[in-house]
């Protein structure tokens, strides 16, 4: 006799978009879902300081930058929120204010949870890489350091790790760099 699988249906953007309100955050894996928990302060913190740095290189030099929760939509079944992206002066067009994004940012940014650094440095990385995301930085905020990763052919290469008393570099954006030690405070 064969043994029974469970097989456990796709979930779809769709069906994101039709489901009941629960106050929770969703990421589709190829259809799978993952429930995205609530941050802790101090990756909210990061991520504000991030948002700080990223508007200020948005009014020198053009851009969008928006931060999670954001649906990027890449395909009716991979669905991610990072916590923050940006769009380039010269694809900014591409985010229309009233419908999803369903093109890949220029620049992706996670801030690692516990619940989460596994995903963002496994699928959700790879993910990102599939869809051609030029640029992608982890965020440790309790080690205070920011990896930054430049897409190369169909993977991530590691450019550059910076701690608090280094300068964190954009690869793509030109004149994006600032002290590492700004994302993380006094905290």
């Amino acid at each position: 006799m064969t043994p029974v699988r469970v097989v456990r249906p796709r979930v779809s953007y769709t069906d994101l978009q039709q489901a009941p309100e629960d106050g929770r955050r969703y990421e589709l894996y190829d259809g799978e879902a993952f429930v995205v928990p609530a941050p802790i302060p101090r990756h909210q913190l990061a991520v504000q300081n991030l948002e700080d740095r990223f508007r200020t290189y948005q009014r020198s030099y053009g851009g969008l930058v928006l931060i999670s929760p954001i649906d990027i939509v890449f395909s009716e079944f991979d669905v991610v929120q990072p916590d923050v992206v940006f769009f380039s002066r010269d694809r900014s067009h591409l985010v229309d204010p009233d419908r999803a994004i369903r093109d890949a940012p220029d620049l992706a940014v996670e801030v690692l949870s516990p619940s989460t650094a596994a995903t963002d440095r496994g699928k959700k990385m790879q993910m990102l890489a599939r869809y051609g995301v030029p640029e992608y930085w982890l965020v440790d905020a309790l080690a205070r350091t920011v990896e930054i990763y430049r897409l190369s052919a169909e993977a991530y290469v590691l450019e550059q790790i910076t701690s608090e008393g280094d300068i964190a570099r954009s690869a793509i954006l030109p004149n994006l760099s600032f002290p590492a030690r700004e994302i993380f405070g006094d905290w």
